[in-house]
């Protein structure tokens, strides 16, 4: 499945969450998604972004899973790397705000926990996905500006004024 279709999936899947728990499960997989794209990224992504996709795809250590299984292992491309950064940093924003939520609301010890190394894991993850997207912006500025005549020039270019 597509990584824009598996985010909005997962968008809507957090939204209907009803239960702290159910919340907590929706952050892991939105993390193992991130780190489905991050691996994809880091193997056939633009060039500029396959270091930190690489991080991405290491960031967390999620709970064992049920018999579902992770959402992300659906994931077979990634169609518009921008686009579904995009909105895999959409999705890591609510699932935050989500868990910071819950870790606010609880009086259980142990779910507090959960979801502090659930919102530290979403934040790594966040700040990788905003440095791929910031790479590729830069790449797209550097594509659209105009070619430098001093490189088609041999020998050379000019000194130091």
């Amino acid at each position: 499945m597509e990584a824009e279709r598996l985010i909005a999936a997962g968008r809507h899947a957090l939204a209907e969450s009803g239960t702290a728990q159910d919340i907590v499960a929706e952050a892991w997989q939105a993390q193992a998604l991130a780190q489905a794209i991050g691996s994809h990224l880091a193997l056939c992504g633009p060039l500029e972004v396959r270091g930190e996709a690489r991080g991405l795809s290491e960031i967390g250590e999620y709970p064992a899973w049920g018999a579902g299984g992770p959402r992300a292992a659906q994931l077979t491309e990634v169609g518009d790397p921008s686009a579904a950064l995009t909105a895999l940093g959409a999705l890591l924003g609510e699932v935050g705000i989500a868990l910071v939520g819950v870790a606010c609301a609880t009086d259980e010890e142990g779910l507090y926990w959960q979801c502090i190394e659930a919102i530290d894991a979403v934040d790594e993850s966040s700040d990788r996905v905003g440095g791929m997207l910031r790479r590729l912006a830069l790449r797209g500025h550097e594509r659209a500006r105009p070619p430098d005549r001093a490189r088609g020039r041999a020998g050379p270019g000019p000194g130091p004024a």
